[in-house]
């Protein structure tokens, strides 16, 4: 293997989907979302090749995963040297040949500290390749050199990028100076800088440090490090470095701990160090001081965000019916009817600002433009909304680091999680709010537990082929049917025919759809139902998945309402007051999905179908055919097998051939029930039920106001006495 392939395939992590020896599938950095893997990386005569099928150039990647073009021309060798054997290391880099390599000497004097305290650090001097090295131990909780290793190979970068590292193959990246950890933990506090040299700085001036080994490189796994330590100073280097921790940051468990130091006119703590030695504690002493709480950024952060967003989204929030502009941003894009699917889509996404996010599974047939749909109507969303995948192995929910927080995990063929395992993480996940998962490692202390905690809330949005998931699943999705009629099919043959012209005015037509997504993240989000107890009245209580479905209605008029907040009332503490309005949209495109969910009624495609074969049978003649029966509804054999399936299940229809794979012999079975519709019209909800006195006029935000729902307080909370959203 080659040193800048693994180091390729490092820097690319999560989004790797297939991994061979030389050659690896992954999605694409460069541009956002993709979700086909369209990036294949290899292995060539003289680097790395990288290949995005969708037209990225490779300048663009390697800039997006905060490499640079060098670190793809870095051919490395197996040393057979004695003491070296099993490392890789650049037969070609340029900083090894422009500098000589480096020694621990050179190294100490460079950084101004004393060599043989460097040596108590485990640093010492080795040869790669014929030139002098550095070798740097990341030694473990216990001091023992059984973690990962990385070589200096050169003082300063090169002109070419730096190559001033490299990791001893099989190395397991974690924290530098893991060793020195129970100083930290008694001290209660530990600075968290980028590198080696920055940590030994510290070091040498009775500091508690702990090193990251690249500016990106943080992974959530290493938070419990951090227990029992109060306060954890991360160095802002004024580069792309600083701006890459500032990303991981966001979303770290351990930010609300953080105070964010700059050290002014040097870039870092070696800097700082090298510039007046005497003076470093004092300097640190100072920025230290000054330090910048966590919170305290990100909540300015948030305003100057909120204030972008809402400058480009203004005129879309105030539209009466956001959902209508969907409509026709969604037709721009060619898609064509699946209005009520495409709204809940949208909901759907839209509830992730709730503590408990509705989840949907968008159900049809093969090539019946699910995904499709899906895709187009998510492209609605900042990518941050949501993470997508195609499939997944049991065990990546629990393992992967990708944020869940308050995002909609898209799942594009249900069968993706169709093990067991997957199936109960999932169910922890959209019933608990949370994944906590444990399992058992081994370690170089043997066999060791450990807690593996994925934080929520999440939202699923699935596709599949199927009439029904897992029955534990089931239960906690709203499944929601695309059209299969011939009409339809009708409708979007004239869309394809149809020349749209030049579509590259597209991406700016959804700025004001990202801008609103980025502004609502960033505002209100707790609503008040006032009626929501007229609607539990008047709902009858006929089975009870009505328990979960209640609660599903009641996310989706709150999510209707967080998206037209700009034209709704607040009550004296500022939330949003839901009205009839909301109620009366999420009520049509719902009511039927709920009436057949608990067999209240049928819904018209499996009534139609159930008529096609009793006019095919009559009261006494001989069974239907699958294929008559399609027959007769003038659609495909595959479009009408999933409504006869439907049908077998709920008993509408009977199968009298008991052999398996052969075919149908249909009958009718049971009488479709009459209509009993669930819920109420909007004008049988009294809107008069007390609430909090209103304030006058419209909480319009303009400019927005920071923030008002502190973690926890999201969604409906104590909105009224119905459980939370």
């Amino acid at each position: 293997m080659s040193v800048p392939f693994d180091r390729m395939v490092a820097a690319l992590g999560d989004r790797v989907t297939q991994h061979r020896d030389g050659k690896v599938q992954a999605r694409c950095p460069a541009h956002a979302p993709d979700r086909a893997a369209s990036l294949s990386v290899a292995i060539g005569d003289k680097g790395v090749v990288l290949n995005c099928h969708t037209g990225c150039p490779v300048d663009a990647i390697v800039a997006a995963l905060g490499l640079t073009m060098a670190d793809l021309f870095d051919t490395p060798t197996k040393m057979e040297t004695k003491g070296c054997r099993g490392v890789v290391n650049p037969s070609r880099n340029t900083a090894t040949a422009q500098h000589g390599g480096c020694t621990l000497a050179a190294y100490a004097a460079a950084k101004r500290l004393p060599i043989e305290q460097l040596r108590t650090y485990g640093l010492t001097d080795i040869t790669l390749n014929k030139t002098p090295a550095i070798r740097i131990p990341y030694r473990g909780l216990d001091g023992r050199e059984n973690g990962p290793v990385r070589f200096r190979v050169a003082l300063h970068k090169g002109p070419d990028g730096d190559q001033r590292f490299t990791w001893k193959r099989g190395s397991k990246v974690s924290l530098y100076g893991l060793d020195r950890l129970a100083d930290a933990r008694a001290q209660k506090h530990v600075v968290l800088p980028e590198g080696e040299s920055d940590s030994q700085t510290c070091w040498h001036h009775g500091i508690p440090a702990l090193g990251l080994p690249g500016a990106a490189s943080y992974k959530e796994a290493w938070a419990p490090h951090f227990a029992g330590i109060d306060t954890i100073y991360v160095v802002i280097e004024p580069d792309r470095g600083g701006a890459a921790v500032l990303k991981w940051l966001a979303t770290a468990s351990i930010r609300d701990r953080v105070r964010l130091v700059t050290l002014g006119d040097v870039k870092d703590l070696s800097e700082l160090h090298l510039a007046d030695p005497d003076q470093f504690l004092t300097r640190w002493a100072d920025a230290a001081k000054a330090a910048e709480p966590w919170r305290v950024y990100a909540a300015r952060q948030t305003e100057v965000e909120a204030n972008a967003a809402w400058s480009q989204c203004s005129t879309l929030a105030h539209k009466p019916d956001i959902l209508q502009e969907l409509d026709q941003s969604l037709a721009h894009r060619g898609v064509v009817g699946e209005r009520r699917a495409a709204h809940l889509v949208y909901l759907s996404a839209t509830s992730r600002h709730l503590d408990r996010p509705v989840s949907i599974a968008v159900k049809g047939p093969s090539s019946g433009g699910k995904s499709y749909l899906v895709q187009k109507v998510l492209d609605h969303f900042p990518p941050d909304a949501y993470y997508a995948l195609s499939a997944m192995s049991e065990r990546a929910l629990a393992y992967s680091e990708e944020p869940l927080k308050h995002r909609m995990l898209v799942l594009y063929e249900a069968a993706g999680m169709a093990g067991d395992f997957a199936s109960y993480l999932i169910r922890s996940l959209l019933s608990e709010g949370c994944v906590r998962y444990e399992t058992v490692e081994k370690t170089a202390d043997g066999m060791r537990p450990r807690l593996i905690e994925r934080e929520g809330p999440t939202g699923l949005i699935t596709t599949t082929t199927a009439v029904s998931l897992h029955p534990e699943n089931e239960t906690r999705l709203l499944s929601i049917p695309v059209t299969d009629t011939p009409d339809q099919t009708r409708k979007i043959l004239a869309a394809l025919s149809e020349d749209r012209g030049d579509r590259d005015g597209e991406a700016d037509d959804l700025a004001p759809w990202l801008a609103l997504q980025v502004w609502l993240a960033t505002t209100e989000r707790r609503v008040v139902i006032p009626f929501a107890r007229q609607l539990a009245e008047q709902i009858p209580p006929v089975a009870i998945r009505l328990r979960r479905d209640f609660t599903t209605l009641l996310t989706l008029i709150r999510a209707h309402a967080v998206l037209h907040q700009a034209t709704r009332d607040r009550d004296a503490t500022g939330r949003i007051v839901a009205t009839l309005t909301d109620y009366s949209a999420v009520r049509t495109l719902v009511e039927d999905l709920f009436d057949a969910a608990v067999q209240a009624t049928v819904s018209q495609t499996i009534r139609e179908t159930v008529a096609a074969v009793v006019a095919l049978t009559g009261t006494s003649g001989p069974p239907a055919s699958l294929g008559a029966v399609a027959k007769a509804l003038a659609l495909d054999k595959g479009t009408v097998s999933r409504r006869v399936k439907v049908a077998l299940a709920d008993g509408y229809l009977q199968n009298l051939e008991d052999r398996k794979n052969q075919p149908m012999k249909l009958r009718a079975g049971d009488p479709l029930p009459d209509a009993l519709p669930l819920l109420p019209e909007p004008a049988s909800v009294d809107p008069c039920c007390a609430v909090a006195p209103l304030q006058e006029g419209i909480n319009t935000p303009s400019p927005p106001a920071r923030p008002t729902a502190t973690e926890g307080e999201t969604g409906a909370g104590a909105d009224d006495a119905w459980g939370p959203a």
